[in-house]
C-alpha cells in the first residue's frame, strides 16, 4: 500500500492527459528540455570561463571636487 503500482501511474497519467491535453503536454516537454539543454550549455561556459585569466580591477576615481551628490532613489517623505 506504501508504493503505486503500473495501473496507479497509468491511471494518474490518463487524468493528465484528459485535463491538459496532449498538445500542451508536447509544449512542456519542449520547454523543459529547452531549459535542461540551456543549463548544461551554461555549466560548459562557467566552466570554460574560469579557466580564463580574470580582467584587471578597474581603478575608481574618490577624489572628487564637485560634492553635489543627487540620490535618485531616495524617497520623499509625505
Amino acid at each position: 500500500m506504501g508504493s503505486f503500482s503500473i495501473w496507479h501511474w497509468l491511471i494518474v497519467l490518463l487524468i493528465v492527459v484528459m485535463v491538459f491535453g496532449t498538445k500542451k503536454l508536447k509544449n512542456v516537454g519542449t520547454d523543459l528540455g529547452a531549459a535542461v539543454k540551456g543549463f548544461k550549455d551554461g555549466m560548459k561556459d562557467g566552466a570554460s570561463s574560469e579557466d580564463k585569466p580574470a580582467a584587471p580591477p578597474q581603478v575608481v576615481n574618490t577624489t572628487t571636487t564637485d560634492k553635489t551628490t543627487i540620490d535618485v532613489e531616495a524617497k520623499q517623505k509625505s
